[in-house]
């Protein structure tokens, strides 16, 4: 008689609902532990590419997340005026705004929706501690519920607590240097359907997108600056009205909005990276494992796809170690492919003088030329690999 094996998922966001999508469908009991109160909707953009659209296919989802689309079309740099300078291609699936392009709460919202029977999902009440022995893993909640697997698998994002209390030292933290501070405001009726991006001297740029809500999507980035994801909410809109004086353009509409908005995100892009994803019967997954940070991007389409590797090579052995390195050899290659960043990408990306912003804009027109396009677009591929899926054996439809 065969044993339904239990696993337990820390974290409800893309990397834990794909790994309790595919493990549900390949026979495993499933338990979600997530941190908020509620079902997290809301944040940014992000998209599906690469193996990760084969992934999407295989969950029945293509068509949920075309539906979900953001409505950007194209990405353009502008100039402090909102003249557009150079234009970004945007043909094809994996142009600079991708065929699949989603706000992050969506496409977690829309794999929640397809989630087999039986995965049972529990919200505020995230792990305190972990423990394990021959016969598996125990986890007990912060509510005192102690849990007992055969497999966890912690997918709590970027500063994930129970990554770092598994793994300790393991974890290696690069602090990219850069403050992204993201938002909703108020569309207005100067907005439209492309992702506005405006660079300028010190270290700064603006960016507006579009979205599916009657809202727009803004993102405040610098380098340079001190880690804004340490202070408190008035300190860091201080800190930014005053990096922000004298940028101009829709700056001060977002300054505004940002003071009352009710989803403010600051973040300070730091990459994860650790010598292995696995500690006994514990493996991580998703930005917990990996962080590529939006400079890299991605990040959501490796999410997608770790949960089905995570799945397929468990779906076929008992062998846990045997099947977490398998994961890790198919994982990694893509993984290296975008946390790898070169030196510079960080001072050009953000120029801090009128002579670097005034090269940054000349590489901008080189690389949007029509002789160069072909090569950028290849910049934006991210997920891209010609090895086939790993097969997975599934016991539910």
């Amino acid at each position: 008689m065969t044993t339904t094996r239990h696993a337990v998922i820390s974290g409800a966001s893309i990397a834990g609902l794909s790994a309790a999508f595919w493990l549900r469908r390949t026979g495993w009991e499933v338990t979600v532990l997530e941190r908020a109160p509620a079902f997290r909707d809301g944040g940014q953009n992000v998209d599906v590419r690469g193996v990760a659209r084969d992934v999407l296919d295989r969950m029945g989802l293509t068509d949920a997340v075309r539906a979900r689309n953001t409505t950007e079309t194209g990405t353009v740099f502008v100039d402090a005026a909102g003249r557009v300078l150079a234009e970004l291609p945007s043909d094809g699936p994996n142009g600079a705004t991708a065929e699949l392009e989603i706000l992050r709460g969506d496409l977690a919202a829309a794999i929640l929706e397809r989630l087999p029977a039986g995965v049972k999902i529990v919200y505020g009440d995230p792990i305190d501690t972990v423990e394990q022995d021959a016969g598996g893993v125990t986890v007990v909640t912060t509510s005192g519920r102690t849990r007992h697997a055969d497999l966890l698998v912690i997918a709590e994002g970027v500063r994930s607590a129970t990554r770092d209390r598994v793994f300790g030292a393991a974890v290696e933290r690069r602090d990219l240097g850069v403050a992204m501070v993201f938002g909703t405001v108020p569309r207005t009726a100067h907005d439209d359907d492309r992702w506005r991006w405006h660079t300028t001297v010190g270290g700064r740029q603006v960016h507006l997108r579009p979205d599916n809500h009657g809202t727009t999507r803004a993102i405040l980035a610098y380098a340079g600056g001190e880690d804004l994801s340490r202070l408190d909410r008035a300190d860091v809109l201080a800190r930014l009205r005053e990096r922000y004086a004298d940028v101009g353009w829709e700056t001060p509409r977002i300054l505004d909005a940002f003071a009352t908005t009710d989803d403010l995100y600051v973040d300070q892009l730091t990459q994860i990276r650790m010598p292995t994803w696995r500690r006994g019967r514990v493996c991580v997954a998703g930005d917990a494992a990996w962080c590529v940070t939006p400079m890299g991007g991605g990040g959501a389409s490796l999410a997608l796809v770790s949960g089905y590797v995570l799945a397929a090579c468990l779906s076929d052995t008992a062998d846990t170690d045997a099947a977490f390195a398998a994961y890790e050899e198919w994982m990694r290659p893509l993984v290296d492919d975008v946390q790898n960043l070169p030196r510079w990408i960080v001072p050009f990306a953000y120029p801090r003088t009128r002579l670097g912003l005034s090269l940054r804009r000349l590489v901008d027109k080189a690389i949007t030329s029509r002789l160069l396009a072909p090569l950028t677009a290849k910049l934006t591929q991210v997920a891209e690999t010609t090895r086939p899926l790993p097969a997975i054996t599934l016991a539910h439809a």
